[in-house]
This record gives structure tokens, C-alpha cells and sequence, in this order.
């Protein structure tokens, strides 16, 4: 579906509702999504769509994975989420898993953004940069 530029600047302006201090708020995103159903604007499909991509970007954006080779301590969990929110404001969404073929470290992706410090991504930049 090809979307025109007032059904991306209307659902830009309805996503810029939707946040609480810089924080998506999901019951504004429902109460939005049900007011443009229910009022059918001319291009209310596209508008939508747009939208819901919005949502989902910063969804993503807001969710952070963070991997270890062992359990970790839930000081050393706090203290990680302290840093991240710091670094991506308020609102993150973690989540902690354990993956022994880490060896060593932590690796956290946020949106599209990887830091990996666990030995095994070590190893590999150093098998990287010894082929090359």
C-alpha cells in the first residue's frame, strides 16, 4: 500500500500523542487507534498503517535483550539496566537470558544496536582480523 505524506504526517502527529514523557503509552495508542477507526478520516487505512509502523519501531527500539554465559546476579541485572536507561532514557524493556556459547561476558542488543563483550565475540574479531 503506498502511503501519501499526510497519511505519514497524520500518523506521525498521532504517534507524538501517543508518548508520555518521550515514553509510548499504550492505552493512548488504543484509545487512538479506536477514535480514527470509529471517525474513518479519508485514508484512515493508511494513516494506520503508517501508525502501527511507528509503534512498532519504537517497540523495538525499547526493547533490550541481554545475554550472559551464566546467570547473573540481580545487583549486577539492576546495575545494567541502571546504564542502559541512562544511555536510552526511561522505559526500556529488558529481558535476561542465559547462552553458555557466550564462554564469557555479556552481549545486549537494543533495536539495532549490538554490544558484544562476551569471549566468544572476541574470538571471533580476533579470527576475523587474523584471516584478513
Amino acid at each position: 500500500m503506498k502511503i501519501n505524506k499526510q497519511a505519514k504526517r497524520d500518523a506521525k502527529q498521532l504517534f507524538q500523542a501517543c508518548l508520555v514523557d518521550g515514553v509510548l503509552n499504550e492505552d493512548r495508542v488504543r484509545q487512538t487507534v479506536g477514535k480514527v477507526v470509529e471517525a474513518k478520516p479519508r485514508g484512515y487505512l493508511a494513516i494506520l498503517s503508517h501508525f502501527q509502523r511507528l509503534v512498532k519501531l519504537d517497540i523495538h527500539r525499547r526493547t533490550a535483550s541481554v545475554e550472559s554465559a551464566m546467570e547473573i546476579s540481580s545487583d549486577l541485572q539492576a546495575r545494567v539496566q541502571a546504564n542502559l536507561e541512562k544511555k536510552y532514557g526511561a522505559g526500556l524493556s529488558l529481558s535476561f537470558a542465559v547462552n553458555p556459547a557466550l564462554i564469557g561476558g555479556l552481549r545486549i542488543q537494543i533495536g539495532s544496536d549490538v554490544y558484544d563483550g562476551s569471549v566468544r565475540g572476541r574470538l571471533m574479531q580476533l579470527k576475523d582480523s587474523a584471516a584478513a
